[in-house]
């Protein structure tokens, strides 16, 4: 199958690239701007914005793409704060140039598969627990509503048999592919990397640190969207939730950082905070439909490759 990945050259993206090459897929990364790094080995690159429709257009009409696996975005929750209109312009109406490229040639062209890369803070605050994707969303920033909207938009377009989709929801990525480190300041993993090695001098932890939240590998979440990919019915569409299935405190998380890393982690506690005390995914929808289970997602495997991906 070809493939184009959309972001193909980010943290997930990579992984999700080299994921799809080991499968025997024919992988084209597109990238916007200026090209900094290389994509995998075995890898075609292309450059294109989700907001350029016309650039876009031309990308898929170039080379028959059969699969779609849509992972370009803006991701900060809080960045989404201040910028909100630009957040929808790249999530959502991104994803919307995007769908209106392969509608382009919907009469000349095969059904596609597509999986979009959604994420699981849509499900907002109100629950706690194991989150189900029957749930109803609750987007609580305008990140959030981005995804929420692109959500619709792609299930939407699916029911008009043009495409088959399946819309995953990531919990919290960890671990490391190709030695490539996550540096994603709103991420409490790569922020104890910077208090250990001296880029900040704490981490910040709301009350005792009991909270507990689902952390999965990078590894697990790439096979997933693969298989993702070859579960697409062309006119369904569904959601899938991609998560170790277990939780983790966040205390717990500095506890085994420091057994990996052998250095000890500085912890600025703030008064506690109004948050739900457990949010950890259901995942028995990935193990029926997609008969996937996270085979790398141990904490301490996932801190242990962030890690070693972390140093220089």
């Amino acid at each position: 199958m070809h493939v184009l990945v959309t972001g193909g050259l980010g943290f997930l993206g990579r992984a999700v690239t080299l994921e799809m090459l080991a499968a025997g897929h024919h992988v084209t990364v597109m990238t916007r701007g200026r090209v900094d790094t290389k994509p995998p080995v075995g890898a075609d690159l292309v450059t294109g914005d989700l907001r350029d429709r016309e650039r876009l257009s031309r990308i898929i009409q170039e080379s028959e793409y059969e699969g779609i696996v849509h992972l370009a975005a803006l991701t900060s929750g809080r960045g989404s704060l201040t910028d909100p209109l630009g957040y929808f312009d790249v999530n959502t109406a991104g994803t919307l140039n995007l769908l209106m490229a392969l509608d382009s040639l919907r009469n000349s062209r095969p059904p596609v598969s597509m999986v979009f890369a959604s994420t699981n803070i849509v499900y907002g605050s109100q629950y706690s627990g194991a989150l189900s994707e029957d749930l109803a969303a609750h987007p609580e920033s305008p990140y959030a509503a981005s995804k929420v909207a692109a959500e619709q938009l792609v299930a939407a377009y699916a029911a008009t048999g043009a495409m088959g989709a399946v819309t995953v929801r990531p919990f919290n990525i960890s671990g490391a592919v190709d030695g490539v480190a996550d540096t994603d300041t709103a991420r409490i993993i790569p922020n104890i990397f910077r208090a250990i090695t001296g880029q900040l001098n704490y981490v910040t932890l709301n009350g005792d640190g009991s909270a507990v939240r689902d952390f999965v590998h990078l590894a697990d979440v790439a096979s997933g969207i693969r298989l993702a990919l070859s579960a697409c019915t062309p006119g369904a569409s569904q959601i899938i939730n991609l998560g170790s299935g277990t939780g983790t405190s966040m205390a717990a998380v500095v506890a085994t950082a420091e057994r990996v890393t052998g250095r000890p982690v500085t912890v600025r506690r703030m008064p506690p905070k109004s948050e739900p005390p457990k949010l950890v995914a259901d995942i028995s929808r990935a193990h029926a439909v997609l008969e996937w289970r996270p085979a790398r997602s141990d904490l301490g495997e996932m801190l242990t490759d962030a890690w070693k991906a972390w140093q220089p």
